[in-house]
């Protein structure tokens, strides 16, 4: 049995297949990003999983492709966590990128590969090797466009007053915006970024709202800049996209980066069926 993970902050999609790529189960865990939990978070968000505990020992292979993973100090400590649960497999950890790449990029040819979702990132895929100009610090000095950054702005734009009134009532019917509760999630509880993405879902919402509208094209702006722009080639070579962001704001991004003489390739929302198809080929 092999196990396919896209583990993203906020959730990890797994899928089972055997030999023959036929699919033996799918299940979601919480989000496993190796930078903001601990061992003892990690196994505990496994053995939450029937499907997973009861299988850890049939498993022989597993690839994880994963948030937070994109230095061998965290590839190296998520592999170890792996390796003592999951006791007889085969354990091959990449930093997410990979399986964007692999899901939306055909075989050898060239792309610059972004995520837009809880985080962000972008990197150039040469046809056989990732190329990265930015080096992440995380989502508090980093993650252009990405869900948390939108979560951020709407926090801010709410408790400063900046909000207009009825899109602000709106934003109180939906989130408890008590701000002890705030405070503990960004403060106190596992996986800050992945809550503030939570409120993401409502810009996206109401993204034709003026308030809106300006947020979410000056992220994108900035994540245009900032990362896609690293690269000389960014107007030679397809531009793809994975993650909810991006696929909720396809439009959006469309316009930004045709204004930049940018072309944007496949936008996907989630990587993992394309995974399927990659390691079919590839065993």
């Amino acid at each position: 049995m092999k196990l396919l993970v896209d583990g993203g902050s906020t959730k990890a999609d797994w899928i089972a297949i055997d030999d023959e790529g036929k699919v033996l189960f799918t299940t979601q865990t919480l989000g496993l990003n190796p930078e903001v939990l601990t061992k003892e978070q990690i196994i505990s968000r496994l053995d939450d999983k029937f499907d997973i505990s009861q299988n850890k020992q049939k498993a022989k292979q597993l690839f994880f492709y994963g948030a937070g993973c994109g230095t061998d100090r965290m590839k190296n400590f998520l592999s170890e966590v792996f390796k003592g649960y999951f006791k007889n497999a085969e354990i091959t950890v990449h930093e997410d990128t990979y399986a964007a790449v692999y899901a939306t990029t055909p075989k050898n040819e060239e792309a610059i590969v972004c995520i837009l979702g809880t985080g962000s990132n972008c990197s150039f895929f040469d046809g056989k090797v990732l190329h990265q100009k930015v080096q992440s610090l995380g989502y508090i000095a980093m993650d252009d466009g990405s869900g948390n950054r939108f979560g951020r702005h709407l926090l801010r734009g709410y408790y400063f007053n900046k909000m207009p009134k009825e899109l602000a009532l709106e934003f109180e019917s939906e989130f408890n915006l008590d701000a002890d509760y705030i405070k503990a999630n960004l403060y106190k509880e596992p996986n800050p970024n992945a809550y503030l993405a939570t409120l993401a879902k409502f810009i996206i919402k109401h993204k034709e709202n003026d308030f809106c509208k300006k947020i979410i094209f000056k992220e994108l702006k900035k994540f245009a800049k900032n990362y896609i722009m690293q690269y000389d080639n960014c107007r030679e070579v397809p531009v793809h996209f994975v993650g909810s962001i991006a696929f909720y704001l396809k439009d959006e991004l469309t316009e930004i980066l045709t204004n930049y003489d940018i072309k944007i390739g496949n936008v996907l929302r989630r990587p993992i069926d394309g995974l399927i198809a990659y390691h079919i080929l590839n065993k």
